[in-house]
């Protein structure tokens, strides 16, 4: 069974995210700007995507970086994974981050991201006075080998 997540478009003009191959996890997320923008090195921008989403309870969209972006411009998604939650209805912006040593120039139509749909799991959260004790116990970053 397939979840649907409705979008609202600014404009005729902005494309629907797809999946840009058939195992695809991810959706590519595109660039709806008037004029380019460009990321000098160590800047970020805000860039609109022209899509407003509707994502069923239950469910968030976690916005990636590209990996091709990341690898070729050193440009990512600044707090990746982002999150949509089930009950916003703005408008998709997707904050970039230019890692790059070199200006990197965003236009509209630009692939620049891709949202993951995933499940969301609601918990009860609960004080303890203890915790059960395990063989990695309080041992964290790089504790377990490289």
């Amino acid at each position: 069974m397939e979840t649907v997540v409705k979008f609202m478009r600014k404009d005729p003009g902005v494309s629907l995210p797809r999946y840009e191959s058939g195992e695809a996890a991810g959706m590519d997320l595109r660039a709806r700007i008037g004029e380019e923008e460009v990321i000098p090195p160590l800047g970020r921008v805000k860039i609109p995507t022209g899509l407003f989403p509707e994502l069923p309870r239950g469910f968030e969209a976690q916005i990636r970086p590209r990996s091709g972006l990341a690898l070729r411009h050193g440009v990512t998604v600044l707090n990746a994974p982002g999150t949509i939650d089930a009950d916003y209805r703005g408008e998709l912006e997707i904050l970039l981050v230019n890692l790059g040593n070199e200006p990197f120039t965003v236009k509209n139509g630009d692939r620049i991201a891709q949202m993951v749909v995933s499940p969301v799991c609601r918990v009860c959260v609960a004080e303890a006075e203890s915790l059960e004790e395990t063989e990695r116990g309080a041992l964290g970053f790089g504790s377990t080998g490289m």
